[in-house]
């Protein structure tokens, strides 16, 4: 069976390249799926991208995850970080794994982005290295399956 990786991205980062460049930078959701998509080829797996802007969409699409058999999710939760008891309680009836991530350094922010919601339930978490984030993510979720498929 081909190894599934999903990478889920949250509210307003559709606007990336667009949005607060300051903080979130340049590169465009696009781009960056564009890069991870070579990542994918490289290591022979197959990778999947979604985003939303509903909190419901993206707790359907954790599900929708179980039921395909997908390996790991990378999830940059957005706002939703810090306010979805559902997005966790999905992950905790999944059981998926996942790395969550998120292009600024939350602590760096306001005092309300410093708690999250997915943080102690998560695989690890990747916070300030910009869009960089994403491919160390993926990167190191290939590397979880590899390790658990050689177990």
């Amino acid at each position: 069976m081909a190894t599934k990786l999903l990478v889920i991205n949250g509210p307003n980062l559709n606007l990336l390249g667009e949005r607060e460049p300051g903080i979130y930078g340049t590169d465009s959701l696009k781009s960056i799926e564009s890069r991870l998509l070579e990542l994918a080829k490289e290591f022979s797996v197959n990778a999947e991208f979604f985003q939303s802007n509903n909190e419901g969409d993206l707790v359907e699409r954790v599900h929708q995850a179980f039921r395909d058999g997908v390996n790991f999710i990378v999830i940059n939760p957005g706002a939703y970080t810090h306010t979805s008891i559902a997005l966790r309680d999905a992950f905790l009836g999944t059981k998926i794994p996942f790395i969550e991530i998120h292009i600024s350094n939350v602590y760096k922010r306001e005092e309300f982005r410093h708690k999250s919601y997915l943080s102690d339930i998560a695989l690890g978490v990747i916070s300030g290295l910009g869009t960089l984030g994403y491919e160390l993510a993926f990167k190191a979720a290939i590397t979880e399956i590899q390790k658990t498929k050689n177990l």
